[in-house]
């Protein structure tokens, strides 16, 4: 057999596959219990760019006695080496088997690189069934936005963490050191995580199906297994990550950064990440600079990216910008992430240095109707006073994200989308002349559990088709870019989304087809995808194309994410009302369920909002609509 160091000669990127990164962190198997390899199911480019696999590896190797390693996809050319030499797929850190550690973590970001898990588990030399895993065999558990629909990957994956995993991955830890020390056997493991918060075991749940062949619920098979799991939430932030692993290739996202603010409350009706990751919380200016002057002394970058869902929704944004610009003379400061208004332009001209070259806004919709139904809360006059603004201050190019396929869209909406193109393009020209670029960028509505539009309709692709052609040749007569999805992969995410255990047999399929790095649109093949699908008998478009009834057993239904199904069910009604909520940061309590967890507002501490979130899970398991219970509760 050859040694990995020969595999290394024959691939691209070998940097991808060595590890010995600087601050990545090597210790000794024989002096440590507790062995966790943390994989991310894409490329080391992409996966490296996470700051979840970097919190959780730096959090796991403090404690002396865990040795917490990395693996990811390897690329085609590395898959085909390892499979022909028959070589097991090693962690970075010791070049030690995955199969060989006690827990792999998976960390689920996109629907879209699930076939790669499955592909991870049969490089290593896993049982890709978590029924034909023994004892001989790590526990696979995955965590991340993915596993608030666990459906899919549940029959491979032995259990799932929901919400913020800071704690739970220690508390792991001395569960397996405890294990080990007394020789507990598989099933008495996977038993015993039945016992800790915010943890899914799929082996203790059994699916029912009514005659039809539609979903009717999912049903524990023992009493220890609680019938809805609630994610983990801190009430604060941990400290900042300051000593990340800097790859010796470029990453996607190649800066420093740091997480200035969790959650957001905008309530953007499509937005699955501002429903599971509420409270909104945050950190303050002083924590930001010593975090940055920590990582600019760790790591030698020389840029810094402010990482939140919506950065300038950050209520100390201005004082945070003025104490990282007076403390640092060279360093460049991003966001990645802002609202679209002249104010975020404002924070994007004070942390700018050098050329300015493209501004990312995210009007969503081209009408301000549309605007409206999926709650976001920009006008037209803050899309083009933004623009303005830019222009002015320098800036040569605009991109704009829209969405097409949103529930009640119509032409005229598609229409709004090269207005504003057009009215950008104006503005930019006036103030750049021809330098003036603007970008229109599209992407299909894909529902999302535990948000308003869980219940919507996806676009077919006939139905898409048009509004693409409609866009391509407008934007080009208004001298716009234009860019859009591939409504094929659009429908594969939204199968993945809303699927229960059946799809799962569906992605096993697809994975024995040949699906891997769907994600990557060189790699993408819907026929891989349509033939799995018939293979097991599943019918995609029950899951992707049609509008789901509100009071219809939804098959993450065992999973509560904080936010109430009866707010969501409101949001959903008000969707056709064009009726808006505002931001509950900024004015009164909307009553979704997580109140209590917000740190800006008369929060009433983490205890007592736990409390309220069993008892709302109760009135969730014995009534359909229950809005005023809620609101009497809370």
């Amino acid at each position: 057999m050859p040694t990995i160091d020969e595999l290394l000669t024959r691939v691209s990127k070998p940097a991808r596959y060595t590890g010995g990164e600087w601050n990545s962190v090597t210790k000794d198997w024989r002096e440590t219990a507790v062995h966790i390899a943390l994989a991310y199911p894409d490329a080391y480019d992409i996966g490296m760019s996470n700051m979840g696999i970097g919190i959780l590896y730096d959090i796991l190797n403090k404690v002396d006695d865990i040795a917490c390693e990395r693996t990811f996809a390897p690329w085609e050319d590395m898959e085909a080496e390892i499979r022909r030499e028959k070589v097991p797929l090693w962690s970075l850190e010791t070049r030690t088997p995955i199969k060989d550690f006690d827990v792999l973590g998976f960390t689920l970001q996109y629907e879209m690189t699930y076939t790669n898990v499955l592909n991870i588990l049969d490089l290593s030399g896993i049982p890709v069934w978590a029924r034909d895993r023994t004892g001989e065999h790590p526990l696979v558990i995955a965590g991340g936005s993915g596993g608030f629909n666990p459906e899919p990957l549940s029959p491979f994956v032995d259990a799932f963490f929901l919400g913020e995993g800071e704690d739970a991955v220690i508390e792991l830890a001395d569960l397996v050191r405890d294990w080990k020390r007394a020789g507990t056997p598989r099933m008495e493991r996977l038993r015993s995580l039945l016992k800790m918060p915010g943890v899914y075991v799929p082996a203790f749940y059994e699916a029912r199906y009514g005659a039809d062949g539609h979903f009717l619920a999912l049903e524990p098979t023992t009493a220890e297994a609680p019938a809805v799991i609630t994610r983990r939430i801190l009430e604060k932030l941990p400290p900042a990550l300051v000593r990340p692993i800097v790859p010796f290739l470029q990453t996607i996202h190649d800066r420093a950064a740091v997480e200035i603010q969790r959650g957001c409350t905008q309530g953007c009706r499509f937005c699955q990440a501002g429903m599971i990751y509420r409270p909104t919380r945050e950190r303050s200016p002083e924590e930001v600079v010593q975090a940055a002057r920590e990582l600019m002394r760790n790591t030698g970058y020389d840029e810094l990216s402010l990482l939140s869902l919506s950065t300038t929704d950050h209520s100390q944004i201005v004082p945070m910008i003025n104490q990282l610009t007076s403390t640092f003379d060279d360093l460049k400061v991003g966001i990645p992430s802002t609202r679209v208004d002249s104010f975020s332009v404002d924070v994007a001209n004070a942390v700018a240095k050098g050329k300015k070259h493209t501004l990312t806004l995210a009007p969503e919709a081209g009408s301000q109707r549309l605007r409206n139904a999926i709650n976001k809360l920009v006008s037209e006059e803050d899309l083009l006073g933004a623009a303005e603004n830019a222009f002015q201050r320098g800036w040569t190019g605009i991109k704009m994200y829209f969405m097409v396929g949103l529930p009640t869209e119509t032409m005229d909406d598609v229409d709004g989308i090269i207005e504003m193109g057009k009215k950008v393009k104006a503005i930019g020209r006036k103030h750049v002349g021809g330098r003036a670029r603007v970008r229109v960028s599209t992407s299909n509505l894909v529902p999302k559990p535990h948000t308003p539009f869980q219940w919507a309709r996806q676009d077919t692709g006939d139905e898409l088709q048009p509004k693409h052609l409609r866009l391509r040749e407008g934007c080009r007569s208004v001298g716009a870019e234009f860019s859009w999805n591939d409504p094929r992969d659009s429908f594969i995410e939204a199968v993945l989304s809303r699927g229960d255990r059946r799809v799962g047999e569906a992605v096993y399929e697809a994975w024995k087809n040949g699906a891997k790095f769907d994600a990557w649109g060189e790699y993408f093949r819907a026929e891989h995808w349509e033939r799995a699908f018939e293979t097991v008998g599943v019918d995609a478009a029950w899951f992707a194309h049609r509008e789901w009834d509100t009071h219809e057993p939804l098959p993450w239904d065992h999973i509560d994410c904080g936010v109430t199904k009866s707010y969501l069910r409101g949001q959903w009604r008000d969707v056709q009302t064009v009726k808006t909520v505002p931001d509950c940061h900024h004015g009164s309590c909307n009553v979704c369920g997580m109140q209590s967890f917000d740190a800006l507002g008369p929060a009433r501490g983490v205890a007592d909002c736990v409390v309220k979130l069993g008892k709302l899970a109760e009135l969730r398991r014995g009534a359909k609509d229950h809005e005023g219970e809620v609101l009497e509760l809370v």
